[in-house]
């Protein structure tokens, strides 16, 4: 009661005292604060209750009141003083002891407010940037301590600070020789004083360390434990005296304590508190993201930021439920990291394990978005880390195993951080982790060669429907991300000698089939309605559209080159017979309804696949190595397989087969295109296309037309049900393959489109 007295007595006489000088008044409050250490008899008395937070507040207003009347750079006499007698060190040892009970919460409040109030530099100079490092050490020391809230706010800004200027960080990279393990603050007081008593005269010079080498360097010297004792005044002396009993510590991570700053802030994103835990995760996405090479080498190389990132991964993996179903994996709202509160009691659509699914894919997204965020060299090796600690240390094993149920969950889980990863180098490493890095052509002994992409695409062909149609999804979403290696490894690979063709001329019997360049029943594209909208002009000729192929030579007439678009969509539509489609009876099932979506998709592909200058013609058949065996491949194959039983598998199946092979069409590879869309490419002897498996099944198709009575009826039956237009009644006869031709005929619609789409846009300037 006396103290606030006090308080309230000297704030009327300051206000009728006449003005001091600035300089004058910045001392008189400074010599305040050190008679309270001289005079006090009572070290147990809370810091409120004394007038020392009221003078550090009146020193910080005087210090932003100096520098708002003088120019721009320019110091004052009063930040001369803080400077000159080592304020800062003085304030970091009377927090270190915390005396009065408080005193630390004070300190930690003038250090942030003095960094982020005055606008001149003061980072560079020994004695800020010294006491600063000194007391990012006490951050995070102790969690869940009443000062962690401003031991966060002081790391954040100093944060800021390096972010601002991102050359200050080299004052924050220790020397590993000087590196102590954390200890307890007994008596601490006074060796603390001994290394800067200087702060505590009026009248001493500046740190006998010169301020040049430490900016030059970037390095601490060791401080020496046997310096020589200088001459005390009554301040060191009374706070000799005092003794801080040392605190319980939370476990430090700190193993060789050269970038300090980063260890605070990882201590403090295991706090309780999930504010402080978020504010310690933004400081250290500031810190990751400074393009200084050092600071990179440093955080990567020695500090617990590569295991805090893998650890945590593994271990709200580790902490999800063996079984999540996949459908709940998919849906879960997009996850935002720091965003992921959750209320079991106010959501509605609440499931068994969702709130350790929400924290996972959390923490997930703040790996992905620290790894976006970091210099190039940390991004690597952050990502490095996470393969190797996570993606292979605990996913695969996962991903590995043979229980089914095992198998749905751990394939949903990847197929949703597939879904969501956008760090180009996290990406990178997660395509490594599930192809490898194979990118000679395949050979059937060798499709094992890499385990993991071996068991997957085996998985898209097991006997239970979800974890086929699940590894087909993840597969679909791996080929939308944007990395060359996808497509490469999976098919273009298999494809780059064009070996799957024969270089030959048209024989009489091709002239037969194709008459007058047409399927004999085809539909002239110049007459089909759906095509008069185009210009003239924006349609290549013959003659055009082939010039972009290679040269003919001599012995090898051009054959080789883009079959005109009429033909291909004419092929692809006139694939299904008459007797087996049914879109026609149904209004808004034509073909032309995937010309839009084929179109955006298209367009969509191209834009991602442009950096990769990909050719714009297949590659010249003379250079070619016709005579090295063809395979498609594992994945092709697997596909292929698959598509050929599209009568005999469930609906679902067929979906989802015929997706990733509509996604596989749409690249703009010539390769690719030739392969999966030209019919009338000269397939090699035991050698299979896309057009060949589809004319396989419709041979197949024609024959079991032949015994299903009422073919046409109960076709155009199932289609309506499908499509919601006829209610569910009795169950159909043979439902699985009439499920499959509607399947059939539409995908073969969605190829004529892709087809189209792209010869069109390929013809348009």
């Amino acid at each position: 009661m006396f103290s606030k007295f006090t308080s309230i007595l000297q704030h009327a006489v300051e206000a009728l005292a006449p003005s001091l000088p600035l300089q004058e008044d910045f001392v008189y409050h400074w010599k305040a604060i050190t008679h309270y250490y001289i005079e006090t008899s009572d070290d147990k008395a809370p810091v409120t209750d004394t007038n020392i937070p009221s003078h550090l507040e009146q020193m910080l207003d005087i210090l932003v009141q100096e520098e708002n009347e003088r120019e721009s750079g320019e110091t004052g006499p009063c930040m001369e003083y803080l400077l000159h007698h080592k304020i800062l060190e003085t304030l970091y040892t009377l927090g270190k002891a915390d005396c009065p009970p408080g005193m630390k919460q004070q300190v930690l409040v003038f250090y942030t407010k003095l960094l982020g109030r005055i606008r001149q530099p003061l980072l560079p100079h020994i004695n800020v940037h010294r006491p600063v490092q000194k007391l990012i050490r006490l951050c995070g020391e102790v969690l869940a301590t009443p000062t962690e809230n401003e031991e966060i706010q002081f790391l954040c800004i100093v944060c800021a600070k390096l972010k601002q200027d991102p050359y200050l960080v080299n004052f924050f990279l220790e020397n590993k020789l000087k590196s102590l393990t954390s200890k307890g603050a007994t008596n601490v007081i006074s060796e603390d004083i001994l290394k800067g008593e200087d702060s505590l005269s009026a009248d001493t010079g500046q740190s006998h360390q010169p301020e040049d080498l430490h900016g030059a360097t970037g390095v601490e010297p060791a401080e020496s434990e046997e310096e020589p004792p200088h001459q005390m005044d009554d301040l060191s002396t009374s706070l000799d005296d005092l003794s801080v009993t040392s605190l319980p510590e939370a476990p430090v991570v700190r193993p060789h304590q050269d970038y300090n700053l980063v260890n605070s802030l990882l201590n403090l994103t295991r706090s309780p508190d999930g504010r402080i835990a978020v504010k310690a995760c933004e400081g250290l996405m500031l810190l990751v993201s400074l393009p200084e090479p050092a600071a990179a080498k440093c955080l990567t190389e020695s500090t617990c930021l590569c295991e805090l990132l893998t650890d945590r991964l593994a271990s709200l993996y580790k902490a999800l439920p063996q079984s999540v179903d996949p459908l709940d994996i998919e849906t879960v709202e997009a996850i935002n990291w720091g965003l992921d509160s959750y209320s079991h009691k106010e959501d509605a659509s609440a499931f068994p394990g969702k709130r350790a699914l929400i924290s996972f894919l959390s923490w997930f997204d703040y790996c992905d978005q620290l790894i976006k965020e970091a210099q190039k060299t940390a991004a690597v090796a952050l990502a490095k880390a996470v393969h190797e600690r996570f993606f292979v240390g605990v996913m695969e094993p996962q991903l590995m195993q043979t229980s089914e149920m095992g198998i749905l969950t751990s394939t949903a889980l990847l197929h949703r951080i597939v879904r969501q990863v956008t760090s180009d180098v996290l990406l990178q490493e997660m395509v490594v982790f599930i192809l490898g890095e194979q990118r000679e052509p395949e050979t059937l002994a060798e499709i094992s060669r890499h385990p993991l992409r071996h068991r997957l695409i085996e998985h898209c062909d097991h006997i239970s429907d979800e974890i086929s149609i699940m590894t087909l999804r993840m597969f679909e979403h791996l080929l939308q991300k944007p990395n060359e290696h996808i497509l490469y490894n999976l098919v273009l690979r298999n494809l780059e000698e064009r070996n799957y063709t024969e270089y030959k001329p048209l024989c009489p019997e091709d002239k037969d089939v194709v008459e007058n360049g047409l399927i004999a029943g085809a539909v002239d594209l110049e007459e089909d309605p759906l095509f008069t909208d185009i210009p003239p002009d924006n349609i290549l000729s013959n003659q055009e559209w082939l010039n972009s192929s290679p040269p003919a030579t001599p012995d090898h007439p051009r054959n080789d080159g883009k079959t005109e678009v009429h033909k291909i969509v004419n092929s692809f539509l006139c694939l299904v017979p008459d007797e087996a489609k049914s879109s026609y009876h149904v209004e808004g099932t034509g073909y032309d309804t995937y010309l839009r979506d084929a179109h955006r998709q298209f367009r969509d592909y191209c834009a991602i696949c442009l950096r990769w200058e990909w050719p714009g013609s297949p590659k010249a058949l003379e250079k070619c190595n016709l005579e090295e065996a063809f395979f498609e491949g594992h994945f092709l194959k697997v596909l292929f397989d698959r598509m050929g039983r599209i009568l005999d598998q469930p609906y679902d199946v067929n979906l989802q087969v015929t997706s990733v092979l509509s996604r596989l069409s749409l690249f703009p590879h010539p390769h690719t295109h030739e392969y999966l869309l030209d019919p009338y490419v000269n397939l090699a002897s035991g050698c299979r296309s896309l057009f060949s498996v589809i004319v396989r099944v419709v041979g197949d198709l024609m024959v079991r037309i032949q015994r299903i009575q009422d073919f046409t009826p109960k076709l155009l039956l199932v289609r309506k049900r499908l499509l919601g237009l006829e209610p569910e009644g009795p169950i159909i006869d043979h439902i699985t393959l009439l499920e499959g031709v509607i399947v059939l005929e539409e995908f073969c619609k969605e190829l004529a489109a892709i087809a189209f789409v792209k010869y069109h846009t390929s013809s348009t300037p």
